[in-house]
């Protein structure tokens, strides 16, 4: 017989659990941050989806969209190494190109 201080579990009447709030912001600004905010949206789709997780790990059941927040946290962490990626070739790719035109100026110079 189910304990009447606690409330139903979602399956005891067949309707499913409802989606947590922060589970499907997280995979919006995920998908945002693809389209239109590359890094802002990155991270906050990256900081909701570990408060999704965390909120729907302590509801014990009685939330879902843990599905949704690991999609939102994968296009989240996908955008902001991308993006870091990309920053990255654009500060070293002058200092790479200086290094190939100096060697290249150092090999004809040495030539009679």
């Amino acid at each position: 017989m189910p304990d009447p201080e606690l409330p139903p579990s979602p399956s005891s009447n067949g309707a499913p659990a409802p989606t947590s709030t922060l589970s499907l912001t997280s995979l919006m600004m995920g998908i945002l941050g693809w389209i239109f905010l590359p890094v802002v949206g990155g991270i906050i789709a990256v900081i909701t989806g570990h408060l999704a997780k965390k909120e729907i790990r302590q509801s014990e059941g009685l939330l879902g969209g843990d599905g949704l927040a690991t999609a939102g946290l994968v296009l989240g962490y996908a955008n902001l190494v991308l993006g870091l990626c990309g920053c990255l070739v654009v500060l070293l790719f002058p200092a790479l190109l200086a290094g190939v035109w100096s060697f290249g100026n150092g090999i004809f110079n040495a030539i009679p």
